[in-house]
């Protein structure tokens, strides 16, 4: 089924009920073009978001955490075999940062799956992993090798968890400078759609990134070790 460029822009004015979740909703990750002007639909997407952008920003509300965003028992141990593959990555990396090791571009990795509810009832996700290089803390949106979620799905995700987070509270639970920049970054695997969707001509797409400043870092996996590049 194919859509025109006022019903994929309709979808968008009724997302807009609840900003919260717009990065959920389906139509973010559709492929194709619409049947009447040719776009890709996720252009139509991220032309909608640059031009209510104020509202897009301002409508995602922050949930302030009253237990602490450092969560006693991540130490990285987890089941190999477990099923949540994104999950098991995330404590593969923090793993290999405890050990010593010093991501290019993002430093040391110091938290997997933190939370952002305060109440079971908040609707919030789980900030994949936290990085930190001496001066930024990193919100990195984590997705598996294989994931079929586009890239403006990445961008939003983890925009929408750094705009949920209490940032003043964030940054003293782990005990980092007040000054602290804060910034969301897609943090995908090189080769796979969502880096692949960086090499096309997405003009509305890089242009919402400019204006979240959203910068990609991508994952390569070699003899079991991880390594990050831009």
């Amino acid at each position: 089924m194919g859509y025109s460029k006022e019903e994929i822009i309709s979808k968008c004015q009724q997302a807009f009920g609840d900003i919260k979740t717009f990065y959920k909703q389906l139509f973010i990750n559709y492929n194709g073009k619409t049947e009447d002007t040719d776009e890709l639909y996720t252009e139509v997407i991220a032309e909608f978001l640059c031009n209510n952008l104020s509202e897009f920003v301002e409508g995602i509300p922050q949930i302030t955490r009253e237990a602490p965003y450092r969560t006693k028992g991540h130490d990285g141990i987890f089941d190999a075999d477990t099923p949540r593959e994104e999950e098991r990555i995330a404590m593969e990396m923090f793993n290999q940062s405890q050990r010593g090791f010093m991501y290019n571009h993002i430093g040391d990795i110091i938290d997997y799956q933190t939370p952002l509810k305060n109440r079971r009832s908040d609707v919030a996700g789980k900030i994949d992993l936290l990085s930190y290089d001496g001066s930024t803390l990193y919100i990195l949106e984590l997705k598996k090798p294989d994931s079929e979620e586009s890239m403006l799905r990445c961008v939003l995700e983890g925009f929408t968890y750094m705009q949920t987070a209490d940032k003043g509270k964030l940054l003293a639970d782990f005990a980092l400078p007040v000054y602290t920049t804060i910034k969301a970054s897609p943090f995908v695997f090189k080769n796979g759609i969502q880096h692949q969707q960086m090499q096309e001509k997405r003009p509305q797409l890089f242009k919402l990134m400019q204006l979240l400043d959203s910068k990609p870092y991508y994952i390569e996996k070699e003899n079991n070790i991880y390594r990050v590049e831009k």
